[in-house]
């Protein structure tokens, strides 16, 4: 094929916790495989994006700065081809997620959104939540404080009060789920997915798999796993996505949590090929 420039947005460091490497080697190894293509690839940061005129047409990235989103976003509306999309990076958010996911009928766990300066006892107390996961509501997590797991309600009025502190004006609560956690990778409109049970090999970011503990593996359906994380990707308009869902005894499934463009860790050998082909399906179709 002839050569096709295209753009490579390398995700900021700050928005890696504990994964900077892990995040640099699948873009790596993504631009390694779209060059074996015949594209020619662009490097930038994020914070390029913000302060250099891209001219590139196509453009992947793993971005997650809220400037670099909207910057995103314009591009798209102008025509530019974008993978994955600005629109799908913030819904990806929680807030969102939570009210994508109730909508298309996605199992996600019982869930409430409050305001931080408000007093969450009463809420909780009514949806009957003890422990529960407390989650900034209009990013993604950055922090380790940024999900919280409480086990009272007296606890999550400290939280929240923690949270307004940080310019944090609004929480996802999730009720917890007792049962297996296991992670997943996908890309979409390819064969490629992927899940495993984090204890297994001892792969954490901020080391909150310890709450659901180890795997009891409950029996589940392999092929709905993957059908209900495609539903929720077109549904988030993601292509190349990640994240965590609950098994409970009986092999009921649960997704608590979903990625744009996560490490890969794992698996990253085995996903870049696939990763560049959705890219490249992307820009030929």
């Amino acid at each position: 094929m002839r050569e096709k420039t295209i753009a490579g947005i390398r995700r900021g460091s700050q928005f890696s916790p504990n994964h900077v490497g892990n995040d640099a080697a699948i873009f790596s190894l993504t631009a390694e495989q779209l060059r074996k293509k015949g594209y020619k690839i662009n490097e930038y940061t994020e914070s390029d994006l913000i302060t250099k005129d891209i001219q590139e047409d196509c453009l992947f990235n793993m971005v997650r700065d809220w400037s670099s989103i909207r910057k995103l976003q314009h591009l798209e509306d102008s025509g530019r081809i974008v993978i994955n999309s600005g629109y799908g990076i913030e819904n990806c958010s929680s807030e969102k997620m939570m009210h994508l996911f109730k909508g298309a009928n996605i199992s996600y766990p019982r869930s409430i959104i409050l305001q931080t300066n408000e007093n969450p006892v009463p809420a909780l107390e009514e949806a009957g939540f003890n422990n529960c996961w407390i989650k900034r509501g209009d990013f993604h997590a950055i922090h380790r404080e940024d999900v919280t797991y409480v086990r009272h309600t007296e606890e999550a009025q400290d939280i929240l009060k923690e949270y307004a502190m940080r310019g944090i004006k609004t929480v996802v609560i999730n009720e917890h789920l007792v049962g297996d956690l296991l992670k997943f990778y996908g890309v979409a409109g390819t064969d490629f997915f992927y899940w495993f049970y984090p204890t297994d090999l001892n792969h954490s970011k901020f080391g909150l798999e310890k709450i659901n503990g180890t795997s009891h593996d409950n029996h589940f359906n392999k092929k709905y796993l993957y059908q209900l994380c495609d539903k929720a990707a077109k549904v988030l308009n993601v292509q190349i996505y990640g994240g965590d869902c609950i098994i409970d005894e009986n092999g009921a499934m649960c997704l608590i949590d979903f990625n744009d463009w996560p490490s890969f860790a794992p698996c990253r050998e085995q996903a870049a090929p696939y990763i560049a082909e959705c890219i490249h399906h992307f820009i030929t179709k």
